[in-house]
């Protein structure tokens, strides 16, 4: 490990590292509004995170059971200027969708820990991660911009129909109806809606296993991943071509190794082949 960022100077997010893997939680109260201030720490964190060559893995949770990220602070939005005409600049202008890029394309595997409420600009964080995890009976998924007069400017137009489809992100956002934890994982919002108490376990668990991989690989698999937006031809030359790069890794050379001599390609093995392929990458 280098020298591990330190994460300093923050008041609203908590932070803390085990190895690989990096954990902020949210403590903005009374309800995890994105006031101006956590808005600014969170960009911070982005840009810090991306620029962590230790970190591997990032977990984002919340201090308040009931409120994961509640939306954009609407008062602070009441004050956005208005006095000249809207323009189509560039998107790297708007800094809020830079912010929400930069957990979809860092080189680090996001995972967002929806306990309980998320909304509007929280929502559209969330859907910018890697992985979304929520609790059954607790998790609650709402777009709450059009009923007041506005739409999801930070994102959330353009990832909620590739994440759910295009019918059911008008019923979503256009309805501005809550969408509870199960139809979220059935709909592809949530990774998987966790029974109460146990997606502390399951989350951690996954982290873990993650950040016990092999660095390149995971950092590569989702570079990878992420050119599936592409034409199709264009992402298979991604791939071939992040394969061939991970070929010459040492790492990739000593595990798939390791892999074949505790019985990978054995039927013994390959009945427990998640088991097996996690025990050749801790070597």
């Amino acid at each position: 490990m280098g020298n591990a960022m330190a994460y300093e100077g923050y008041r609203l997010i908590r932070i803390t590292r085990e190895g690989k893997i990096v954990t902020a939680i949210i403590d903005n109260p009374p309800i995890n509004i994105i006031t101006l201030e956590l808005y600014g720490e969170l960009a911070r964190l982005a840009g810090e995170l991306e620029a962590d060559v230790d970190a591997l893995v990032f977990v984002l949770k919340s201090a308040d059971p009931d409120f994961f990220l509640a939306h954009f602070d609407v008062g602070a939005i009441l004050h956005f200027p208005i006095d000249k005409p809207a323009t189509r600049d560039d998107s790297d202008n708007n800094a809020y969708h830079a912010m929400c890029e930069r957990f979809r394309t860092m080189d680090k595997i996001t995972i967002a820990q929806i306990e309980g409420r998320v909304g509007g600009g929280g929502s559209e964080i969330s859907m910018s991660f890697d992985m979304r995890f929520g609790v059954i009976g607790k998790t609650i998924i709402n777009q709450m911009e059009v009923p007041i007069g506005i739409l999801p400017g930070g994102t959330g137009t353009q990832r909620m129909p590739r994440l759910i489809g295009r019918h059911r992100a008008i019923e979503v956002i256009i309805g501005g109806v809550d969408l509870d934890a199960e139809t979220a994982e059935r709909w592809g919002y949530l990774n998987r809606a966790l029974p109460a108490g146990q997606i502390e376990d399951f989350v951690g668990a996954l982290a873990r296993r993650i950040a016990s991989f092999p660095a390149p690989a995971v950092r590569l698999a989702k570079q990878s991943i992420n050119s599936a937006t592409k034409p199709l031809d264009e992402g298979l030359r991604d791939e071939s071509y992040l394969f061939q790069s991970l070929l010459r890794e040492e790492s990739a050379q000593q595990n798939m190794t390791r892999f074949l001599e505790i019985g990978g390609q054995t039927r013994e093995g390959e009945l427990r082949v998640a088991e097996l392929s996690a025990e050749a990458a801790r070597g």
